[in-house]
């Protein structure tokens, strides 16, 4: 498996992450490593845990946390996006007024959380069938959480699957929340908010409130590879 980052152009990427919430990365994994990744939703030693969503009404579909250590693969793109995103995520938590600041390296994010009893990784893969959906969320599970994640999309619209595309909303002020609709090529990447977006208005920032989802899959299956890079609460 491999994850080609060379032709990304980091300075539009996160232009674009910082002015909308998410950024779409075309490209970055070959069909080969797709299929490889999906064929690993099979082993079960490699997941900590299985949800099924209609149990707790996250909407139709499943997905599994990947156990602790993570494999090398999944390990190494977080390593490498780590260090593009974080000098990002602490402009915005000084635009808003917070004190809290990330480190440059992601192992002393994870010191962090478990020190406050996020030991369990977060990363996953998801998988939805004809009619699976995933209700607008946010993907929190504890007191720290970076502001940013990524999803890979290990499919090809049209063609293995209809429907089923990627939905963000962004809260306005006294208005409507703006919806973002994306619909993802095999291998592409989008980057995008966990949980606010900053955003300057007349009297200085405020904090647009981000969640994400996946609208109805008409036909076919959709895998989806999750990368967050805090921990959840044991």
């Amino acid at each position: 498996m491999k994850a080609d980052f060379s032709r990304m152009n980091w300075g539009s990427t996160l232009e674009n992450l910082n002015t909308s919430g998410a950024s779409l990365c075309s490209d970055i994994f070959d069909p080969t490593t797709c299929e490889e990744l999906i064929s690993l939703y099979k082993d079960q030693d490699l997941f900590r845990k299985t949800v099924i969503m209609e149990r707790y009404r996250f909407g139709i579909g499943e997905y599994k946390y990947f156990r602790d250590p993570e494999p090398e693969f999944i390990r190494s793109i977080k390593d490498l996006l780590y260090p593009k995103l974080f000098p990002l995520a602490n402009r915005w938590m000084e635009n808003l007024g917070k004190d809290l600041r990330f480190p440059d390296r992601l192992e002393q994010l994870e010191q962090i959380c478990k020190e406050k009893g996020q030991t369990l990784p977060t990363s996953l893969l998801l998988k939805y069938g004809t009619g699976g959906f995933n209700t607008l969320h946010q993907d929190l599970y504890g007191e720290i959480y970076f502001p940013m994640q990524a999803a890979f999309f290990l499919n090809r619209p049209e063609k293995d699957y209809t429907g089923g595309e990627f939905v963000l909303t962004l809260s306005r002020p006294r208005a409507q929340s703006k919806p973002l609709v994306f619909r993802p090529k095999m291998g592409d990447m989008i980057l995008f908010t966990t949980d606010f977006l900053p955003v300057k208005g007349s009297k200085g920032y405020y904090s647009s409130q981000v969640k994400h989802g996946v609208s109805e899959v008409l036909s076919g299956e959709r895998h989806t590879l999750g990368i967050i890079f805090h921990y959840a609460v044991s």
